[in-house]
């Protein structure tokens, strides 16, 4: 990340909101999945940045229909849907940190969380879907498993996925700390 944030996120809604974008040009029949990659201290910039988003995207282009996902968020709802999110708490008092990764590893796992992120929000009636969390969820969640299990169901809805970390267009790596495995599938939205 060479450029200060400022100047990057500001190209972000030219961007994305860009057709040529929208329709994937350019990605030779590669999947639309990008990242933002940011220093983890720039985490409320960021969100800021994706309020502002939300805001603007509709302004410039009204016909566009976008999805906001806080990959938190949808955990809690997928465990609350699951009516596990109590159960859930209540283990991690009793019992602690560890055992309730355990307990929620499979439930967890990328495979369910895509399934349920699109029944929530079928990409096929988007133009855009927006990511965040990632540094909430985690470890509940890592996001390559997710983004791998999005591949097969995204079809060509663009997908940007906001990251507190570094990815290098190889593998990504959570707070610039925690080394998750190669993927290599996404594009930088933004060097």
């Amino acid at each position: 990340m060479t450029r200060n944030l400022d100047e990057r996120l500001d190209q972000i809604l030219p961007k994305i909101t860009s057709k040529d974008f929208l329709e994937g040009k350019g990605l030779g029949n590669e999947i639309s999945f990008w990242v933002f990659d940011y220093l983890p201290q720039d985490e409320l910039a960021v969100r800021k940045h994706i309020d502002f988003l939300m805001v603007q995207i509709p302004k410039q282009r009204p016909d566009l229909k976008v999805a906001h996902i806080n990959l938190f968020d949808l955990l809690i709802d997928y465990l609350r849907d699951r009516k596990l999110l109590d159960k859930a708490i209540d283990m991690q008092k009793a019992k602690g940190d560890e055992a309730l990764m355990r307990a929620l590893a499979a439930p967890l796992h990328g495979k369910n969380i895509a399934a349920f992120l699109v029944r929530q929000h079928p990409p096929q009636e988007l133009d855009l879907m927006l990511m965040s969390g990632v540094g909430s969820a985690y470890p509940l969640l890592r996001s390559h498993n997710l983004l791998n299990n999005l591949h097969p169901v995204m079809g060509e809805t663009p997908l940007v996925l906001f990251y507190p970390g570094a990815y290098d267009g190889q593998a990504l790596s959570l707070f610039g700390q925690i080394k998750q495995d190669n993927y290599y599938r996404a594009f930088k939205l933004v060097p």
